[in-house]
């Protein structure tokens, strides 16, 4: 199992995704937090509001779920980070390896 991490500009965008992911079971589920960021963009600081999203999956599906977040995204640099999880509850494993593809 593996988290996957980004940040959306709005939240229904990741709304979007997120279901999007869920609905091609690339994902067990997502969590979304509103967040303020501040980033290095194109020889500036820019800050402003987003949504950060936590997915988790299987570690084989990072490559799809980071193409679908690449394509819905609106950003033209989006991150996309994997989290490899050491430790997890036998059932939510199970419950997870059951609804991903």
């Amino acid at each position: 199992m593996v988290l996957i991490v980004t940040t959306i500009h709005k939240k229904e965008d990741a709304q979007k995704i997120g279901k999007g992911l869920l609905t091609h079971r690339l994902i067990v589920c997502y969590n979304l937090f509103p967040i303020e960021s501040a980033f290095w963009w194109k020889g500036k600081i820019e800050e402003g509001n987003e949504t950060m999203m936590i997915m988790k999956t299987k570690k084989e599906n990072f490559g799809n779920v980071e193409e679908f977040i690449q394509k819905n995204s609106g950003y033209e640099v989006p991150e996309v980070i994997q989290i490899n999880v050491s430790k997890v509850n036998k059932p939510y494993l199970l419950w997870l390896e059951s609804e991903v593809k």
